[in-house]
């Protein structure tokens, strides 16, 4: 590998071992084999490193997420397909040393990660686009930016929120069937109420 790369698999290492806030620019260094000047020529600066090792880190998890393509068998938009690609995801965040452990040090510390968090949000847009074809079908180059900014948007807010819950209370954090209980029954209550609207309100 080159240089970039090994500082990026190097970071990876680091993150994982140390988190955002103590890793340091020469714990890196010293962890990929490489040297200071390396990090700025090739990723502009330590934050900027360590914000593509985590997303390199997200998306490495991707045959998680789809269970070795399990989750196809299910069809597209369908509860089942929605609760099997949940639970696959829930999977990789019971593990303490879970990768998502990551995502929460920058909420409670994003003022002291002020870099990291500014390209993590711009990550934001891509993980939803990525979340839709795994629970809608389809290929990921074809969601358009409006759906990745509204259902992608969703998936991701459903995302945070569930990593929140498993970080500080996995005792009773939801799994993937209660979340499609939940779903089916948002789902219901806005079918009876439109059907009621289109009718007047009549019973």
């Amino acid at each position: 590998m080159g240089h970039r790369e090994d500082l990026l698999e190097g970071a990876k290492r680091c993150l994982l071992a140390k988190g955002f806030v103590r890793t340091t620019a020469r714990d890196i260094v010293k962890e990929s084999g490489t040297n200071l000047a390396s990090i700025g020529y090739h990723y502009g600066s330590k934050d900027a490193l360590l914000a593509q090792a985590y997303v390199s880190l997200v998306e490495g998890m991707g045959d998680a997420f789809d269970g070795d393509g399990t989750v196809d068998a299910a069809a597209p938009g369908s509860l089942e397909r929605f609760e099997r690609v949940w639970a696959n995801i829930i999977a990789t965040m019971k593990d303490p040393g879970s990768v998502w452990r990551l995502s929460m040090e920058v909420l409670a510390m994003g003022d002291r990660l002020p870099e990291v968090r500014a390209h993590l949000a711009t990550a934001q847009r891509e993980a939803g686009r990525g979340l839709v074809p795994l629970m809608m079908g389809g290929r990921e180059e074809d969601v358009s930016d409006a759906t990745a900014d509204t259902l992608g948007s969703f998936y991701v807010t459903l995302m945070t929120g569930l990593i929140a819950q498993w970080t500080f209370d996995p005792g009773s954090a939801p799994d993937a069937e209660r979340l499609t209980v939940g779903l089916r029954q948002v789902v219901e209550a806005a079918a009876s109420a439109e059907g009621g609207a289109s009718t007047g309100g009549a019973p």
